[in-house]
Parts: C-alpha cells; structure tokens; sequence
C-alpha cells in the first residue's frame, strides 16, 4: 500500500512549502531593503564623505515650503527664493504670489511682501547690493482645444499730441460690422509726437512753421465677447473705443492684430522692481517699454542691466526689441536689437562682449537664434563660434564661464531638442576666447544624457553638476540622481555623492557663503514612470557639503578682520593666522538662478601678498571682467579647502 501522510505532516509540508514560495515572492524586496540599508550606511561613513561629500535635507516650516523657480544669493548671505504664482494657476487667479527670504546660517525663514506675479521674471545683482527683478506673468497659457473666445493683439493708437491715454481692463473694442472685443489689461497710451519743422521757399527765406503729429501706440491683449469662430479675423481694421465721442473718439482707436481660437501663450509683464536686501523688500522702479516672460537680465561692466528676449504681453516671443536698466536713473531705455531665444545664456566678457553659447530655456523657433557667438553691443554685431556638436540640443543645457574667469573660456553642458523633445545629450564642449578663431572643442561626456543640469563653480575652480532629467520635465520617471564634479584643468569629471531629491524643469542651485551647494525645485510633468499622474512641485530643499570640508582634519582656513569695501588701489587686506596655509584667493560673483540659466556667477583669481599675519588680495582692474557689485572672497589651502566667505563690495 502506498505511503499516506499524516493530517498533521500535511500541514507541516504545506507550512513549510507556504512560507518558502512567500521567501521566493519576497526576495527582491528583501534583497533590495538589505541593499538600501547597506547604501545608506555606505555613504554615511566619513572616509566615503571625504571623498564623495554628501547631502542634508533642510528642515522648513510648512508655511515657508514653497515652488522656487528664482533664487538668488543676496551679500546678506541670505537667499531670495521667488516663486510668484509658482507655476499653479490657482494662486495667479486669487492674486497670490510669494517670496521667501532665507537665511541658510541660521535656517531661519521670512515671507516677503510680493507685489507681482514673478513667476518666469529675469533677476541680476546691482552695483549697491540690490537686485533687480524685471517681469513675470500677466496671463497663464490656454492650450489647444481650451480656447473659446478668439484672442490676439489690439494696438491701439493716440493721435492727440497733448493727452496720454490710459484704457482701463474690460474697455470694448468695436468693429466696423460691429463684432466686439474686450480689453484683458489696463493699457496706458503716450502723448502723440509733435515735431514743428523748419522749411525754406524757392527764394531761401524761411517759411512758416509746419506742424506734424505722429501717432503713439501701445498694444493691449483682447478676446472676442461672443464665442465661436465669428470672432476670428486676419484683417487688419480700425476699431472704435466704446465709451469715447467727440475728439477724443477721432483721437484714439484700436487697430487689430491677428485674433485667433489658436492656443494662447503665456503673457509677460513690464513691472520692474528693485529688492532691497536690508530693508528685505520690493520697491517698484520705471516698468520696462516691453512685456516680458522668461527674459535674461545680465550686467554690464557700467553697472547697468540688459534684458533679452521674453513672450509679450500678447504672448508673441520678443522679435528682439531689448531694453537697458540704468540703476542711476531707474529708468529703461532701448538697447540693440538682437533676437534670441528665451532665457539665453549670455555672459559678460573681456572687452564688453556678450558670449551666447546656445544654451536657453525654451520658446522660439528651432531655426532662428540657436547658434552660439560673440555679440558686440557697441556695433550689434554677432559673430558666430563654429564646432559645436548637437547644435539642436542645446535648449535646457547648462553652461558657464569657467573658472578663473581670467581664462575666458565658456561651457555647455547637456541639453535636450526644442520644445517637448526627448532628445537629451550627454554632450560638453569648452570654447577658449583667447584664441584668435575660437571653437567649440568637445569635453568629457556625461554620464547620460541630461536636461535642466544645474552647474555650480566651486571655490577651488571646480564645477559641481548636479540633478536633471533624461526627458522632457521629467517625463517617464526620468530624473537622473547624480552628481559630479568637473576640473577645468583635468578636462575631466570626478563622481559625487548622488542627490536624493529628483530634480528637473524650474530647478536651481547654488554656491552658498560657507562654501555649501543648495538645491532647490523641480517642476516635473508627471508623478509616475506611466505619466498617468499629474506632477507636484518638489519644495523640499538638499544642501550638498563637497568632500574639501569633510576631510580636512586642520580646518578650513579663516579669514580675520578686513574691510568690506574695495579701495581704490584694488586691493584689500585681511589679518589671518593662516597666512603659510593659504595657496589661493578668488572673488565670487553671487548666484541670481532661474531655469538651470546663471549669467551671474563668476569667479575670478586674484593676486596674493602675505605678512606674518595678514594676507593682501589685489583684484583686477577690468570692470568687463569684474563688473561692479558684491562679491564673495574665498581663500583656499594645497587640499581645496575653502575659508568661510568675506563679503566686499566691488565699485
């Protein structure tokens, strides 16, 4: 007869059979919490630190999280993180718009007083320490198939030479077979030119005056009243103002762009600001002429600020109409035309020309304003600079004037195909513009093809990279949690310890006075690998400590007692118990960051003389190398170990 098991070795067998497919189901899990156990105490021990560095969350409030899409390091030591609306238009619509003061010293956070949408404004630092903040949202996008009412641009004209128009938000626009349109914004029209001319008769003698008005103009955003297609028109024709008569009638009239049911960008704004660092607040300046979203603002050696490209307030891209700051006067006035891309990377170089190495941060054409040049702003001329390889994947790159700024040389780093392309590449490329036909030559790659990488110059002159994403916004969970360090001088990347926080679209990062890296932002388009769910801002914020202040069993070198303002010899001295230690000095541009663009960081060598116990910097007399502000002072040892920054203003 053949063996039968006991009831009770039955469920022995089926207990022991159970529990061994349930080890089975489960080893990947297991095996993958032994090695996210075994991760975590790996990078937690000093010697991988020393080498790698590592990363801290920040600890913030939760009335203080917010969406840093701008951020800024002021010579406070604190940081400005601006998000206006933050990308949710929710908050737009309610008026409700944010800035973050903190202070990484004391990790202590303050709400500022917004008094605009700056979301998607430019930033650039000022001879005295402010920061100036130049224009943001007026209107969030319609997409395809969400526009109702047909929409476009209405210039409106003013003939009286004595009369500045101002037309308030909801003013009617009447056409001649009586289609009306209606006014999204207040829009103010300047006085008509009048200009009273000299003429001479056949016989020489003069003539009584003759008197010629030219009409003024400024153009407002409108949607048709009734919806559906009646609306559209590709006409130009000269519309009535509802509510005017007489003269004033005659005077003042519309006349109308293309208004279409096509999709409708975002629109920018013309407000200006300047933020005062020790007040810790905005104070309003002239608006700028034009309306701009997504506009590079960049200094220039005269203290000045250009701003570049941006959508209008039609949301039409800038055809290239850039205006100047003059933080003298608060006021704009119109610089040289150029088209570009918005956010283009432009950085000031030696003699006062503009370097674009191609890199932007999106809308444009791919064919227009893609090539990297010198751009002379004295004769607005553009040279172009040739060998750079996947010209077409330059949009959402990074790139940098590398380290001394003394060398002029300027990287690329990644960078993805235009628009929602999944084109990303792990191309880098320096260009020297010392040499007489300077050209892209082809650096190390990335580890992977990269978006939206944020690149920080480091007090020892390396490069910290960080963060970004294979994909558009991060699409298919394609955030890339990797860090590394590039070394002008090697021509070569270095691993660092890996963020833990995804970072892509509206991210930043930047260089802090105790010679950390802070991370903020990313916006992605998804939540999940299926791009099924809705994306959420990341507001948590990571500090990355590089290995120089891990390792060093010394210290960091300090700087003692020593002024806070250049003289005007160009040098500066400070007292130091470490004058035998320190090998090097450099001054440091602070960090105004949005889009993975950052025109403003700098660092420049400076020249070194030591005493018994103090050490004297002497900084540069070029203002197109050194432009005039705040800076940052570091002083380095043999290892790379930086000091805690001095902060000296430049004049």
């Amino acid at each position: 007869m053949a063996y039968q098991p006991s009831k009770k070795l039955k469920k022995t067998v089926l207990g022991v059979g159970a529990g061994a497919v349930l080890v089975g189901l489960n080893a990947p899990a297991a095996l993958g919490f032994a090695e996210e156990r075994y991760y975590e105490y790996k990078i937690a021990q000093p010697a991988y630190q020393a080498k790698y560095g590592s990363w801290t969350q920040v600890d913030i409030p939760a009335r203080y999280r917010t969406n840093a899409i701008h951020a800024a390091l002021l010579h406070t030591g604190k940081v400005l993180i601006v998000a206006g609306s933050g990308n949710e238009q929710k908050k737009f619509d309610k008026g409700s718009f944010d800035t973050v003061l903190w202070d990484p010293r004391a990790n202590t956070f303050k709400k500022i007083a917004t008094p605009d949408d700056f979301f998607c404004s430019g930033h650039a630092a000022l001879p005295d320490g402010r920061l100036l903040v130049a224009g943001g949202t007026a209107r969030y996008e319609l997409l395809d198939g969400e526009v109702d009412r047909p929409g476009g641009g209405m210039r409106v004209k003013n003939e009286n030479p004595d009369k500045v128009v101002t037309l308030k938000k909801g003013t009617r626009f009447r056409s001649p077979a009586g289609v009306e349109y209606v006014s999204k914004f207040d829009v103010t029209v300047p006085k008509a030119l009048r200009e009273n001319k000299i003429t001479y008769g056949k016989s020489g003698q003069m003539q009584p005056w003759q008197t010629t008005v030219t009409a003024s103009e400024a153009r407002v955003f409108v949607e048709a009243v009734e919806e559906g297609p009646q609306s559209v028109t590709d006409k130009q024709a000269q519309y009535e103002i509802v509510g005017l008569s007489g003269k004033d009638a005659d005077n003042t009239y519309g006349l109308s762009e293309q208004i279409t049911l096509d999709k409708q960008d975002f629109q920018g704004i013309r407000a200006a600001y300047e933020f005062d660092p020790t007040a810790e607040k905005y104070i309003p300046v002239d608006p700028m002429r034009k309306a701009r979203w997504y506009p590079t603002l960049v200094g220039l050696d005269d203290g000045r600020v250009l701003a570049v490209s941006g959508l209008d307030d039609v949301g039409a891209i800038d055809p290239g109409d850039n205006e100047i700051y003059d933080p003298r006067t608060k006021k704009w006035t119109m610089g040289p035309h150029r088209y570009f891309p918005t956010y283009p990377a432009l950085f000031l170089t030696e003699g006062g020309k503009l370097f674009y190495p191609a890199s932007n941060a999106g809308y444009g054409p791919a064919d227009q304003g893609r090539e990297p040049g010198l751009w002379d702003l004295k004769t607005n001329k553009f040279k172009k600079i040739p060998g750079l390889a996947d010209i077409d994947q330059t949009e959402t790159s990074s790139s940098l004037l590398l380290p001394p700024a003394q060398d002029q040389k300027v990287m690329i780093l990644g960078g993805g195909g235009v628009g929602e392309s999944k084109k990303a590449t792990r191309r880098t490329a320096v260009v020297d513009l010392k040499k007489d036909n300077p050209a892209f030559v082809n650096g190390p790659d990335l580890p992977q093809g990269t978006r939206y990488l944020n690149s920080v110059i480091m007090p020892d002159d390396s490069v910290f990279t960080t963060n970004g994403s294979t994909d558009y916004r991060g699409r298919s969970a394609s955030n890339v949690l990797k860090a590394q360090f590039y070394d002008p001088k090697r021509n070569a990347f270095r691993d660092a310890a890996s963020p833990r926080v995804g970072r892509n679209y509206h991210s930043e990062a930047l260089l802090l006075p105790d010679g950390r890296v802070a991370t903020f932002g990313s916006d992605p388009l998804f939540d999940d690998q299926q791009n099924t769910k809705l994306g959420h801002f990341e507001q948590r914020m990571e500090i990355f400590t590089p290995p120089a202040l891990l390792k060093n069993r010394t210290g960091r070198p300090v700087l003692g007692a020593g002024p806070d303002t250049l003289t005007a010899n160009r040098r500066a001295t400070f007292a130091t118990e470490h004058t035998d230690r320190i090998t090097g000095a450099r001054l440091m541009r602070p960090s105004a960051v949005t889009h993975t663009t950052d025109v403003e960081q700098r660092s420049i060598a400076l020249t070194l003389t030591r005493t018994k116990d103090s050490l004297t910097v002497e900084v540069p007399d070029d203002r197109t190398l050194v432009p005039p502000g705040w800076y940052m002072l570091f002083v380095t040892d043999a290892e790379g170990t930086p000091s805690e920054a001095k902060w000296i203003k430049v004049p």
